[in-house]
């Protein structure tokens, strides 16, 4: 049986607002209306839920008994709508994003901290993964990611410059089996590589050459799923790495890695965070989106 919430409603006005004409203005419809459709509910109910007398409206037992369920059913779907209303056009609620490592360090990690100072209300949960993540169907609001491997369905913002790629080497490494000069020069080197956790597939090496972008198939007994430890391990000596030159700056300006190649170098087209329109009007996404923008690039 379907419930008739439309009389429910008009018998919870009645008894809160005690009488027909209040309840009406209370809903914005006419007397009558209001009249007539509490005679409904009483046949289907059987019983009458009112005593009605020239000066007065009291609740029968039976009415007393709806009352008690239906007031309080009522206040909470006010409540649900109320909170529909305004989660998403509040600063407050969760914001779910999804982005690989690599753009959680170069463009999340350092602007986090303050975003969360500023929005304590905003509850943040990162998926850090290199999948390409369905947001709609994962239940995210927004991800980050390499502007060549966005879907053509969603609103991108830009939020770094293209990112120039870089073979890097430690100096003890560079003294002890030499400096590259060209492209293939790495297929005679120890190459850390990559490997995708989604995937499983390894990074490629990609080089300028001959006017176009060529891949390298490069050789190496060291393969890891971590850019952290990529770096780290190549900073130790232990054979030259393919990197944005972003992430390892640090350890380029102390020194610790030295960039190789670098004519033959090309760029990435850079981080966008993308997301689908139905989420275009949401505050915490766009007050996420406005404070990485005031990030120094």
């Amino acid at each position: 049986m379907r419930l008739p919430l439309a009389t429910l409603e008009i018998f919870t006005a009645i008894a809160e607002h005690g009488s027909f004409r209040a309840a009406a203005n209370a809903l914005g419809i006419k007397p009558s209306t209001v009249s007539h459709q509490l005679k409904n509910l009483e046949d289907r109910i059987g019983t009458a839920l009112f005593i009605r007398t020239t000066r007065s409206l009291s609740l029968t037992e039976a009415g007393r008994a709806l009352l008690r369920g239906t007031s309080p059913a009522f206040r909470q779907i006010a409540d649900a709508l109320e909170s529909a209303r305004t989660t998403g056009h509040a600063a407050r609620g969760v914001l779910k994003l999804a982005m690989p490592e690599l753009a959680y360090r170069l463009v999340v990690a350092e602007g986090l901290p303050g975003f969360r100072a500023s929005y304590p209300d905003i509850e943040m949960e990162l998926s850090l993964t290199d999948a390409f993540e369905d947001i709609l169907g994962a239940g995210l609001h927004a991800g980050i990611r390499l502007g060549d491997y966005i879907a053509q369905d969603m609103i991108a913002i830009r939020l770094t410059p293209p990112l120039r790629l870089s073979v890097l080497g430690a100096p003890s490494y560079l003294e002890t089996f030499g400096t590259p000069e060209r492209p293939q020069d790495l297929l005679d080197h120890e190459c850390i590589r990559y490997r995708f956790h989604s995937s499983g597939k390894l990074a490629p090496w990609i080089c300028l050459e001959d006017g176009g972008e060529t891949e390298v198939q490069v050789n190496g007994n060291l393969i890891v799923n971590t850019l952290p430890v990529v770096v780290d391990s190549a900073r130790r000596g232990e054979g030259l790495i393919f990197v944005l030159e972003a992430f390892a700056a640090d350890e380029v300006a102390a020194g610790n890695l030295v960039p190789v190649l670098e004519d033959f170098m090309p760029d990435m087209p850079g981080f966008f965070l993308y997301y689908p329109c139905e989420y275009r009007n949401m505050v915490p996404l766009r007050l996420f989106i406005e404070h990485l923008r005031k990030r120094p690039t």
